[in-house]
């Protein structure tokens, strides 16, 4: 019998916002992959969980991913967990999941904790449609996405790190327009978590003048819908009932 693998989320800040179930999940499992077992470790001493970890981060799952998919052909209940938030958002854990997929594995994810619905909600920026853009390219293909991201409509979240924050906000304002509507959010669910909203503009001298720190989540409006185009399905008669009204009367 085939074994599962449970996919957990961990806290981003506060150590409070772990589940019960995870907590129960981590314990009951065979075996937990964690992106850094030394990142993990502090989590799963708070909890009491003992459950042997191993290494499983984006430099090596290639390489660890036949060994894992063979503990759960063989029964094992296996755990993911990232350093903080939901895996496979940003973080390993598509690559294992799909393969699971592709294997005939169960696959569950469990609800919890992850950085952009929060800072989307606490934006104040319409929530109802939206894309996640996680972080941007760093150089080759960054133009063309922050063209294609003008003319998205839905509100964007974007993740980045605060040594780039200014550029990003600065780039960002030069494509879209200073007065942009944004949101900069940061240390979500720890001490030190704020919100900054403002035009894009207003962003960049804040943070200009406040070296941010911590992890961040940026939160765009997006533009304004373009004007809808009305099409008369019967424009093409009413032309040729024109040219033929013109013809009579120039017959006439």
């Amino acid at each position: 019998m085939a074994g599962k693998l449970y996919i957990v989320p961990t806290p981003v800040g506060n150590l409070e916002d772990m589940t019960p179930r995870a907590v129960s999940v981590l314990k009951q499992a065979h075996l937990i992959l964690a992106e850094d077992t030394r990142t993990s470790a502090v989590v799963m001493k708070h909890f009491g969980i003992d459950t042997p970890m191993r290494s499983h981060h984006k430099f090596n799952e290639h390489e660890t991913m036949p060994g894992i998919i063979s503990q759960l052909e063989g029964g094992e209940i296996i755990a993911l967990v990232s350093d903080a938030g939901t895996p496979a958002i940003s973080d390993p854990g598509f690559l294992l999941s799909r393969e699971c997929r592709r294997k005939g594995i169960e696959v569950e994810t469990l609800p919890g904790a992850t950085a952009f619905v929060p800072a989307l909600v606490n934006s104040g920026l319409p929530c109802e449609r939206f894309v996640f853009e996680g972080f941007l390219p760093q150089k080759k293909g960054r133009a063309t996405r922050l063209a294609e991201l003008k003319e998205q409509e839905r509100t964007m979240i974007i993740y980045e790190s605060p040594m780039r924050l200014v550029k990003t906000l600065t780039q960002l304002a030069e494509v879209m327009g200073q007065d942009r509507e944004a949101s900069v959010v940061r240390e979500i669910s720890k001490v030190h978590n704020t919100t900054h909203n403002g035009t894009l503009g207003e962003l960049v001298t804040y943070f200009t003048a406040n070296a941010p720190r911590g992890e961040i989540v940026i939160v765009v409006a997006g533009c304004e819908p373009k004007a809808a185009v009305k099409v008369d399905k019967y424009a093409k008669f009413k032309n040729k009932n024109k040219i033929s009204n013109l013809n009579n009367n120039e017959e006439d």
